[in-house]
């Protein structure tokens, strides 16, 4: 049975993989396969930015303004003479 292709349509992609795959001496399917295990791994740790503001908004039970918060903290303070 044919092992299933990927066909990757950008030179850059392309050329990363060929270079990594020589570097690493691995077929490209690894490389590919690795960088893309990775890949998932990183991004499924992280929350969606709509639903991280659903879920502050939801525990707090009131509107944020967050770049008012932000524009606090960034406020220089006053230094004694």
């Amino acid at each position: 049975m044919a092992e299933p292709k990927l066909s990757v349509r950008s030179a850059k992609a392309s050329e990363l993989a060929h270079r990594l795959a020589r570097r690493e001496n691995r077929s490209i399917a690894e490389v590919v396969e690795r960088a893309l295990e990775s890949y998932e791994i990183r991004e499924a740790e992280r929350e969606p930015a709509s639903s991280f503001y659903a879920r502050l908004s939801a525990s707090s039970g009131a509107d944020i303004d967050l770049e008012k918060i932000i524009r606090e903290g960034r406020e220089l303070s006053q230094i004694p003479d």
